[in-house]
């Protein structure tokens, strides 16, 4: 079959290449962060393409070198501001694609060759294959700009073995392929300069197959794989307070700086993710997902998003004014009102 380009728009573009869907995420130079725009194209065209017999498998990568898509575009919503219909309609948008990569019919293959933070890891958590290589750097850092690990992290986070996942989350520690095989977040590993051929190989035959047949094993051992009974240990407190206690008593290099770390994230922030994490892992991926909306509406009707944002990537002075100020200001009732069922406008749904 001769290629067949879907949709050229700048930020995002289709193309169909014999049995292969192609999401290409174009925006490079922004580190393909995801715009409001290319949310909504991306789910209408797998909505397209899930009813397509010539297309069998879908992949999604992201342009340039550096990033296959460092979160969405948060700065734009931080511009907008809390009154803006766009804080409500993105994420409505967005969880709704991601729901639909999760439960696609088709092979859907996330080939993350850079970059993968937030938004990022949305868009490859709920593939089915998810493919790393030797540049990828994960993380979800939502704690250190007030806001908590979204995008299906309650569900992605929850099943990570032991507590690795709380940590990740908590920390925005960033981790690299090996650790993302051992974390159970990618399925498996391709040398980059392989890509090319992945690609053409999945136009021809069957995903899986492809995958058996470029797998290869990365250069570096997992560097959580020596931290994992301190991780366990140390994060295993169902209060953020508990987590804390456990690294003094750890002590060392590594639990001093994680120590560190949690102090300069939102209070509200870490308690809301150690709480979505522990329920997560209760939960279906559309409850999990319902539940997130409503965490981030109520992050969007707050203070901390909106400071965070303004303190790490727009006024760049990296001292974000967190309210509450301290964990111990943040009430037990506070955190329930965020979890608690939406009233004033519809819960999230999955209706076409």
């Amino acid at each position: 079959m001769n290629d067949t380009t879907v949709s050229t728009q700048d930020d995002v573009t289709f193309a169909v290449r014999g049995r292969l869907g192609h999401i290409t995420l174009n925006r490079p130079k922004a580190l393909n962060a995801l715009t409001h725009d290319m949310v909504v194209r991306i789910d209408a065209q797998l909505r397209r393409w899930a009813g397509d017999p010539k297309v069998e498998t879908v992949v999604i990568t992201g342009a340039g070198e550096r990033a296959f898509c460092a979160g969405g575009d948060v700065v734009t919503l931080q511009k907008a501001g809390s009154a803006s219909p766009l804080t409500r309609d993105f994420f409505w948008d967005e969880y709704r694609m991601n729901r639909r990569m999760f439960r696609y019919a088709k092979p859907y293959v996330a080939l993350a060759h850079g970059v993968t933070m937030g938004g990022g890891v949305g868009v490859s958590a709920p593939a089915r294959l998810r493919v790393v290589m030797e540049k990828t750097l994960l993380a979800m850092p939502e704690t250190a700009i007030g806001l908590f690990p979204d995008v299906g992290g309650s569900y992605h986070l929850s099943r990570m073995p032991g507590q690795i996942g709380v940590y990740l989350g908590l920390t925005g520690a960033r981790v690299k392929a090996a650790d993302l095989l051992y974390s159970g977040y990618a399925t498996h590993f391709i040398p980059s300069s392989l890509l090319p051929a992945v690609l053409v190989a999945l136009e021809r035959e069957p995903a899986a197959d492809v995958m058996r047949r470029f797998c290869a094993a990365p250069a570096e051992e997992p560097a959580l794989k020596p931290l994992r009974s301190a991780i366990d240990r140390c994060f295993a407190g169902d209060k953020v307070e508990e987590i804390l206690a456990a690294l003094e008593r750890e002590g060392g290099t590594w639990a001093e700086q994680t120590h560190a770390a949690l102090a300069k994230m939102s209070p509200l922030s870490l308690r809301v993710t150690l709480r979505q994490i522990r329920e997560g892992a209760r939960l279906e991926f559309e409850d999990c997902m319902r539940m997130e909306f409503r965490l981030v509406r109520r992050f969007m009707k707050d203070h901390d998003f909106f400071e965070g944002i303004r303190a790490l990537l727009v006024d760049k002075d990296n001292a974000p004014q967190w309210r509450p100020a301290t964990l111990a200001e943040v009430t037990s009732d506070k955190v329930d009102a965020y979890f608690a069922p939406l009233t004033d406008e519809p819960e999230l749904n999955f209706e076409d």
